[in-house]
């Protein structure tokens, strides 16, 4: 879906220096490079009107999906210790939108109907930002207390009180949320929910594991 007179700019920042994974964004998983997964995911999502990939490294402008814009970010942000919200802050000084939807390379499963209905959701739906979220329903402790049930009450699993973990695999928010609070999450959010599959976040070398034996089933069921 378009929507008139509104501009909605996803972005991904990319750096090719990685701690935990060296070489992650570059690694191959499922017959491609990590960071083109989802890419080619919000190239799809139709009311997106421009994708970009926002890294230091113009080597990577060379690998990107057709209608994918490459945009160079200074070295400076590559540093362990930069904040994300320097970067985010540096892409929106450079591009101007209405919407902005920030993804991570280390989603590469999130679904792109999601991201469709969660801009939906914030264009038309009267929520100021969206993110996705997996919902769990298990016990949980929070500095050494139980987090959603007591201890002399414990209810049945399914009676549990969800609670809602943030994925890595969007954000979307209004400009006016960026420039007031400087937060990609405003003050009445959409959670969207998505499944244990969509919410892999690799981070460490047993989830990229894992996204390769989604990968490796995924190719056996085509």
């Amino acid at each position: 879906m378009q929507y008139k007179n509104k501009k909605i700019v996803a972005f991904v920042p990319i750096k090719l220096n990685s701690e935990r994974i060296p070489k992650k964004n570059l690694k191959i998983l499922g017959g491609k490079v990590l960071y083109r997964h989802i890419l080619d995911i919000l190239s799809s999502v139709k009311s997106i009107n421009e994708v970009y990939v926002y890294c230091s490294d113009d080597s990577i402008a060379y690998n990107l999906p057709p209608n994918v814009k490459f945009l160079k970010r200074d070295k400076s942000l590559d540093s362990n210790e930069t904040l994300g919200q320097e970067i985010y802050q540096s892409f929106i000084n450079k591009v101007d939108a209405d919407y902005y939807v920030l993804a991570h390379t280390t989603s590469p499963f999130i679904e792109g109907s999601n991201i469709d209905l969660s801009i939906d959701k914030v264009v038309r739906g009267g929520f100021d930002s969206a993110f996705s979220v997996r919902k769990i329903m298990n016990f949980a402790w929070y500095k050494d207390k139980p987090l959603n049930y007591s201890l002399d009450d414990i209810p049945r699993t399914q009676s549990l009180e969800p609670i809602y973990i943030e994925t890595s695999g969007f954000f979307i928010f209004k400009k006016s949320v960026w420039s007031r609070y400087k937060q990609r999450i405003g003050v009445k959010p959409f959670k969207c929910v998505v499944n244990y599959i969509e919410g892999i976040d690799i981070d460490e070398s047993e989830d990229f594991l894992l996204a390769q034996l989604v990968c490796e089933r995924k190719m056996e069921n085509e």
